[in-house]
């Protein structure tokens, strides 16, 4: 991991920046179209979406505006929980692809689990997988035992699940267990959501002379976890991409594991109102 661009290769062979910008929350229309032409000018090449965020279109314009190939473009979106159920997620998978302007999604995540649908709505993406029109399939916000019930009644192993992770969230049992079968772990809210108001962060960030953000997204990055912070500030974009060129201590990662309080500043998946 030396340069923005450098990728984790997923289980299927097909190969994933390790850090995206996430789009959450940004508008649809000028503000996503500026953070992710802004992000493509930084050397970003992996972008974060989902249907939910009501923002596919203006990526898909920022996308073709930048003139970048699309092969080297790594393009992720979501289906969201309505939409769950196996025709249903055909239909929906149809909308995004045509919203984002883009014949094949690099990787498409069922966004959250819904009770009585995943399965069915994982058989769907199986499908769509295996018909080349999605290069991989994976998973948001699954804790094991859904995993579990997706393992149990499909052939194909999911290629990655995207969690809420960060020093205060550092889901240790759900990142082995997706290691010991092979689902790449992606950040959600690695920021926690701003709340970096932390001792620790003040003295690391002295000490790297980095910002502490860099040094969680560092701390992602030798984890071995894919990250995307938000931002539509062109300034911090730039600034979260620059994490390549300092290393931390193990002594500080595991310092940085120490804040772990299991805290969640996103929805519990075993307790979210579907």
């Amino acid at each position: 991991m030396n340069h923005i661009q450098d990728r984790v290769t997923l289980n299927n062979g097909v190969t994933m920046p390790w850090v995206g910008l996430g789009v959450w929350k940004v508008e649809d229309g000028n503000e996503v179209i500026s953070s992710v032409k802004a992000a493509l000018k930084a050397g970003y090449r992996h972008i974060d979406t989902a249907a939910a965020y009501q923002n596919e279109e203006g990526v898909g314009q920022a996308i073709k505006e930048s003139g970048i190939p699309r092969e080297e473009l790594f393009i992720t979106t979501k289906l969201w929980n309505k939409n769950q159920g196996y025709e249903s997620t055909l239909q929906a998978f149809e909308e995004s692809r045509k919203k984002l302007g883009i014949e094949v999604i690099d990787l498409y995540l069922i966004h959250w689990p819904v009770k009585g649908k995943y399965v069915d709505t994982w058989k769907a993406m199986v499908k769509l997988y295996k018909e080349g029109l999605i290069r991989a399939i994976g998973l948001s916000n699954f804790q094991i035992h859904h995993i579990k019930d997706i393992l149990d009644a499909a052939d194909v192993v999911p290629a990655v699940n995207q969690i809420e992770c960060h020093p205060m969230l550092t889901q240790k049992p759900l990142l082995q267990f997706c290691r010991e079968h092979n689902i790449q772990p992606e950040a959600w809210s690695p920021l926690m959501q701003g709340n970096l108001d932390l001792p620790l962060l003040d003295e690391l960030a002295g000490k790297y002379n980095k910002t502490k953000a860099q040094i969680v997204l560092r701390w992602d990055l030798q984890h071995e976890i894919v990250t995307i912070p938000k931002s539509v500030k062109e300034h911090r974009i730039i600034e979260n991409a620059d994490i390549f060129d300092f290393q931390l201590s193990a002594e500080d990662m595991d310092r940085l594991d120490a804040l772990n309080q299991n805290k969640r500043f996103g929805p519990d998946p075993d307790n979210f109102n579907f």
